[in-house]
């Protein structure tokens, strides 16, 4: 009992999940909440050993899993959707006490994380080989779709329901078996998307999850990409641990879809729509604190209308993003502090912040409220660095080959914007851009189940979402023989 009677409840450890049971490793580490500093729960930190048995459960459960008809499982991801939406506010809380977003964003994530199981479901039918006609009209061919084997998935915090969804279902779906490796800071909301599909009846080992503690990630992700039984990796996070698990899959021969880091253009022409154009720049550029990977980082203006913009666009933070309300959190202090470091670095360099204020106090180290900057330049670290924050730059054009010059000036190829009312222009633009997706008169912030999902250059490549997303899980195989 405390001093004042009341007994302390006892932290809550997540456990990591393989071969459909709970386990518990020895090892943990704790899991502080953005929101309030304190420690939200505890998690089991995975040992090469613990990773290992995750792989071997998968293979095990490959070898029924892989012969299941297309209406098993669509009728288990059916019932998965059910069970995410009727257990909404329980995987909700999860999603904000560890990384302190929005409830507009959790219900978006369980939104999309939902529609994601149904459209997967609905898909599943149809994977289908083919009977093509050969050379000899003696034989026959038959062009078979198998899926690979074991995945391993790596799925990251900031859009934890969407992300770890699609990165276990889709191959699931194809009939592969999986080992999701969690985000350190998203462990019991990963845990929750496992739990889900068992609850949805999901059979032993199909699915498997496991996280572990930042020190030991090489030793861990090492250990599983080289291990025999993984066939394929996807992975979605930041471009420069993209690198790594590229490189280690390219050792190991082993083939790997990435989703990785953006810096996301929004090019807004003389004849834009300036209200709609401010109001998706605001929503692109501070939605999640800016924590997400299609996030509007450049908004390159016409200088014709660019004074106009500029005050619509402010008055349209204001207005989505009060200033008197409480400052939005942002998953932890360094987070924070490289936006504050990149601003001061432009600022030095001859830009100015003509919205925020990076040195207004906040109720924590794990806050920041928007700051938009003008003048941005070639010379500051701003321009190139993906800020992954409330943070956006603008840049004055003049000519369509300057904006395309300008807005493929970066490593990263994710998502774009063109506003315009000239469909021919924003359609010719879109050719022109070198991204995964640009999206006309709309923020650069989209992703849904119909369309496939991925990037170009540093940003990735692969795709999830769509019929191609799920394509991706399964490899031909020809048979031939004598008629």
């Amino acid at each position: 009992m405390s001093a004042s009677g009341i007994a302390k409840r006892p932290v809550f450890t997540v456990p990591h999940f393989i071969n459909g049971k709970e386990h518990h490793p020895e090892k943990t580490f704790d899991v502080v909440s953005p929101t309030t500093g304190k420690i939200a729960h505890r998690c089991g930190t995975s040992s090469v050993a613990d990773a290992d048995a995750a792989v071997e459960a998968a293979a095990e459960a490959f070898k029924t899993w892989r012969k299941t008809t297309p209406s098993q499982r669509r009728d288990i991801f059916l019932k998965a959707a059910d069970i995410m939406n009727n257990r909404r506010e329980e995987l909700a809380e999860y999603m904000r006490e560890e990384t302190g977003a929005a409830e507009s964003w959790c219900d978006f994530n369980l939104n999309v994380a939902t529609d994601i199981l149904k459209d997967i479901a609905g898909r599943i039918p149809t994977l289908e080989g083919s009977f093509p006609a050969m050379m000899d009209p003696d034989s026959s061919g038959i062009i078979m779709r198998e899926p690979y084997g074991v995945v391993l998935s790596i799925a990251p915090w900031n859009g934890p329901y969407i992300l770890g969804t699609r990165s276990v279902a889709f191959p699931i779906a194809a009939g592969n078996t999986a080992v999701l490796k969690g985000s350190e800071a998203a462990p019991r909301t990963m845990f929750a998307i496992a739990s889900v599909f068992h609850e949805a009846g999901l059979p032993n080992g199909v699915l498997n999850m496991i996280v572990h503690e930042p020190a030991a990630a090489a030793a861990v992700t090492s250990a599983i990409i080289a291990n025999p039984h993984v066939k394929k990796i996807n992975f979605t996070g930041s471009t420069g641990v993209g690198r790594i698990i590229g490189k280690l899959a390219g050792e190991n021969l082993k083939p790997v879809v990435l989703e990785l880091g953006g810096k996301a253009p929004a090019i807004v022409w003389e004849d834009a729509d300036l209200q709609l154009a401010a109001d998706q720049c605001a929503l692109g550029s501070f939605l999640h604190s800016g924590q997400i990977c299609m996030s509007t980082e450049r908004i390159l203006v016409h200088k014709a209308i660019k004074k106009e913009f500029v005050d619509r666009f402010k008055a349209s933070v204001e207005k989505i993003f009060p200033s008197s309300a409480e400052a939005p959190t942002l998953i932890n202090s360094a987070l924070v502090d490289k936006n504050k470091t990149l601003i001061a670095d432009a600022t030095r360099k001859g830009a100015s912040v003509i919205f925020g204020n990076i040195e207004a106090p906040e109720i924590s180290n794990t806050r920041l409220r928007p700051i938009i900057v003008d003048n941005m330049t070639p010379e500051m670290d701003l321009y190139k660095t993906e800020s992954f924050g409330p943070t956006v730059s603008l840049i004055e054009i003049d000519s369509e080959e300057e904006a395309i010059r300008i807005a493929n000036d970066t490593e990263y190829g994710l998502a774009s914007a063109v506003f315009t009312e000239d469909l021919r222009r924003g359609l010719r633009l879109a050719r022109e851009i070198e991204t995964g997706a640009v999206h006309i008169n709309a923020m650069t912030v989209h992703d849904e189940t119909v369309l496939p999902h991925g990037g170009a250059k540093a940003s990735g490549y692969g795709r999830f979402n769509s019929s191609r997303g799920l394509d991706e899980w399964v490899r031909t195989k020809n048979v031939t023989f004598k008629n």
